[in-house]
């Protein structure tokens, strides 16, 4: 890592000040362009550290920038990952208060939750679906607390990989049950569909993202736990909404998932 201690340190402060804030910090990329993704997997892990501490319980994992249309969205070339904590999961159906967020956008997903631990090196779409309990479909709701013009990996990585909160719905689904590529979703914005997708965009498979988080956790002595929520990457470009807006995917036969921003 380049950046010290002290450093990681201050720019948690400055991300925990900016999330309570509701605004945005200048491009850390900018100010240290010597930070390298070690470096901003050390901010994360200090927020997340910091979130455990104050009594938050952590849920899951999401992962991020997993498609080519959210790598063309965004202008990072490889995946991320981020944490879940239980007070940014929403139930199917929740009026949710869009200025605790900042720069907010919708993606949709699907969410493994596993029955067994999952950990690498070289985990196979094979292990990744004998560990899933169920899949069910899901939204991200991305928020931004570092300037979103000119962000890089290094940037969106210490903003916990973007995450906001996310949205959980339909009908869970055993991971045999259905050949997961062919998933697809309809996304909606005030009853006008505005973006679809299928789940193979996520690395050829969705449970190849899981496989590629499992492997990273494991550079790190890490790994994903038994009734973890993971996140496997959105297969549709990121949705903007604004207060008042009404949001509902059709995921098919894997039901539907709605909310609404108050």
């Amino acid at each position: 890592m380049s950046l010290s201690s002290a450093q990681i340190s201050a720019i948690a402060d400055e991300l925990a000040a900016a999330e309570q804030d509701r605004t945005m910090i200048p491009l850390l990329t900018r100010r240290f362009p010597e930070m390298t993704v070690e470096d901003s997997y050390a901010v994360q892990n200090e927020w997340r550290r910091r979130g455990v501490d104050a009594g938050r319980r952590l849920v899951g994992r999401k992962i991020g920038l997993t498609s080519k249309v959210m790598q063309a969205a965004t202008g990072i070339s490889e995946p991320d990952y981020g944490a879940i904590f239980a007070d940014q999961v929403h139930e199917n159906g929740s009026v949710i208060e869009h200025a605790q967020y900042t720069g907010v956008r919708i993606e949709v997903e699907l969410a493994f939750v596993l029955g067994k631990p999952l950990a690498g090196p070289h985990t196979t779409i094979f292990d990744v679906m004998q560990a899933t309990d169920y899949v069910i479909p899901s939204l991200e709701i991305l928020s931004s607390r570092i300037e979103m013009e000119g962000r890089t990996i290094v940037d969106t990585i210490s903003d916990n990989a973007a995450l906001g909160g996310i949205v959980l719905g339909g009908n869970p689904t055993r991971p045999h049950d259905v050949d997961l590529r062919w998933v697809s979703a309809l996304l909606y914005r005030n009853e006008t569909i505005e973006e679809s997708g299928v789940a193979a965009a996520v690395l050829n498979h969705p449970a190849m993202g899981v496989a590629w988080l499992a492997d990273k956790l494991s550079q790190h002595d890490d790994r994903l736990e038994a009734g973890e929520i993971v996140l496997a990457g959105s297969f549709t470009r990121p949705m903007w909404v604004h207060p008042g807006d009404t949001v509902l995917a059709d995921y098919g036969s894997m039901g539907t998932i709605a909310c609404r921003f108050e």
